[in-house]
């Protein structure tokens, strides 16, 4: 018996793709469609060991989503009319989405209205969407929105202290990101400490080239430190994190065109603002030969956590758990370190051998040194099977299909 689910996460140019059975849950097959529309399109995949690569012109996601079909039928072929769901990744949700919704033309509506607020993602999201509603026409399909976790936070944390009729045009106010990972390891936290999800208190650090952190009481976020868009909060590897407004107003008044700031702030700053390079790996190397710009970089970047987290220990008045998750979370023991240093006196202490040991762990790990109340955690976090959880749990609740057993791959 399976329960398959396809997972979709549609850029511009690209498909990210995961077929997971829910029964296990299992990894059936992933894999990835890059450079749509180039002449050096490319179908990476693999299932269960199993690789099979294409390489040729793709001329859109159509044309990709046939590539990837056609990689599956060279592996693990699959019936479409097998599928329980299609799940999607949705960028940008606004304020009207808090859970997951199975996808018709009000939805589709919804999402094309809130293109304004993700002008680089929504469209994309969409197409891969509308493409995938004719390649799969079968099952229902779901739209997983990363903002909707975020969208039980009070007002004191959402609102920005501007004339309410111009933030009410304009849509503007603190929407957060990153939500179906912040959800997932949340609660994987909770379930790995023993603690019922509801009586938790705990603090997440997402941090990849993208980074946030956000603070989780009970399974519910209520305060996270991205805002309208994806660029405020932390330093990440190329976007600033929060920056004074006034320095915008400054480079417009000083000639600068809305694109070049646009440009600065999401491509030219963060980490490779400061020190010349988006990886850390390389930030690290350089700071280690002695370049004073890469050790400052770092001391910036910690700084931003360790901001948010010293708020977020106020906001839940104490934490069961930090916890690391992503790129730089599950394998940079450097920067674990660091954001942990010289604070056991808010209960946060890392056992610093275990911590250097610990890259890429593929369950969750344990780093608290011994005696320490807050409990510091490495948990991996799992996008696509978190969009693949709340994806089921909308067709079911929505009565959209009748998960019946289906047959094996």
């Amino acid at each position: 018996m399976t329960t398959p689910i396809l997972v979709l996460n549609s850029g511009s140019s690209s498909i990210k793709y995961e077929l997971i059975d829910m029964d296990g849950p299992v990894s059936l097959a992933q894999g990835l469609v890059e450079r749509i529309g180039e002449a050096t399109s490319r179908v990476e995949h693999d299932a269960r060991g199993i690789t099979h690569v294409i390489d040729r012109p793709l001329a859109d996601h159509r044309e990709g989503l046939a590539a990837m079909a056609e990689a599956f039928d060279a592996t693990i072929p699959v019936d479409p009319a097998a599928l329980v769901a299609v799940g999607h990744r949705v960028v940008h949700g606004g304020d009207r989405f808090a859970q997951p919704a199975v996808i018709d033309d009000e939805v589709l509506s919804a999402i094309r209205e809130c293109i304004p607020l993700a002008p680089l993602h929504n469209p994309a999201n969409l197409t891969g969407i509308e493409v995938a509603l004719q390649a799969f026409p079968y099952c229902p399909h779901v739209a997983v929105f990363d903002t909707a976790f975020h969208q039980s936070m009070p007002a004191a944390s959402y609102r920005y202290a501007i004339d309410r009729g111009v933030a009410e045009e304009h849509m503007i106010r603190r929407y957060g990101f990153h939500g179906t990972s912040h959800a997932y390891v949340s609660r994987r936290a909770a379930e790995f400490l023993g603690i019922p999800l509801e009586m938790s208190r705990i603090i997440t650090l997402h941090l990849g080239n993208g980074a946030s952190a956000c603070a989780v009481r009970g399974g519910r976020s209520i305060d996270t430190s991205m805002g309208l868009t994806p660029l405020a909060g932390l330093v990440m590897g190329t976007r600033s994190g929060d920056i004074d407004p006034g320095a915008l107003i400054h480079l417009l008044r000083a000639g600068l065109t809305v694109d070049e700031v646009d440009t600065l702030l999401n491509k030219r700053s963060g980490m490779k603002g400061l020190a010349g390079a988006n990886d850390l790996r390389q930030v690290h190397a350089a700071a280690e030969t002695g370049d004073a710009e890469a050790r400052e970089a770092l001391e910036v970047y910690v700084h931003a956590i360790r901001h948010f987290l010293g708020a977020y220990l106020v906001e839940l008045g104490g934490a069961d758990a930090v916890v690391f998750t992503a790129g730089v979370g599950e394998n940079d023991p450097a920067v674990r370190e660091a954001v942990c240093a010289d604070i056991a006196r808010l209960g946060i202490a890392i056992d610093s051998a275990k911590n250097a040991a610990t890259r890429g762990p593929e369950d969750v790990v344990d780093l608290t040194a011994r005696g320490a109340p807050v409990k510091i955690l490495v948990v991996p976090t799992d996008e696509e099977l978190e969009i693949a959880t709340q994806s089921l749990a909308a067709v079911v609740d929505s009565g959209a299909a009748v998960i019946e057993p289906r047959a094996g791959w």
